[in-house]
């Protein structure tokens, strides 16, 4: 019986060690362009911050690409979710973040008519009203097709 709480205890533990969930997609546009969209799930209560969360306050979500020289980024990625501003007094800041769901879009352009991928990692923080999880690292590989 000890044992199966022990086990019971870890499988508790290993889900709050990182409660967010990523889906990637390329979504092609016209001619070469696509759109890279990156969908964060976050489960209530957590919440995760925006990439212009601003200075002093937790880590920003951020998303780096690996150099590809067939893909050229548009722009930097945009957020698409329910964009929510508040001051933390943890951080004796005001933050900005989401709840439940974010999309983080990035439009980039194939050179020429090539089969690819596009891979990279996103950066991010999460916290509830008690706690914060220490930043996490998540890699993706896409194919453009």
């Amino acid at each position: 019986m000890l044992l199966f709480l022990v086990v019971l205890g870890l499988g508790a533990f290993a889900q709050i060690k990182d409660p967010v969930s990523f889906k990637y997609e390329a979504v092609k546009k016209a001619g070469n362009t696509y759109e890279l969209v990156i969908t964060a799930t976050v489960p209530t209560p957590w919440h995760i911050y925006s990439q212009n969360t601003g200075k002093n306050g937790p880590i920003p979500t951020s998303i780096s690409f690996k150099k590809n020289p067939l893909l050229s980024l548009v722009g930097k990625p945009k957020e698409l979710g329910k964009l929510e501003k508040m001051f933390d007094k943890n951080f004796n800041t005001n933050v900005l973040y989401y709840a439940d769901q974010v999309q983080f879009v990035q439009t980039i352009t194939v050179k020429g008519n090539i089969k690819t991928n596009i891979s990279g990692s996103v950066n991010y923080m999460v916290c509830d009203d008690s706690q914060c999880l220490p930043p996490t690292t998540k890699s993706f590989d896409i194919k453009l097709q």
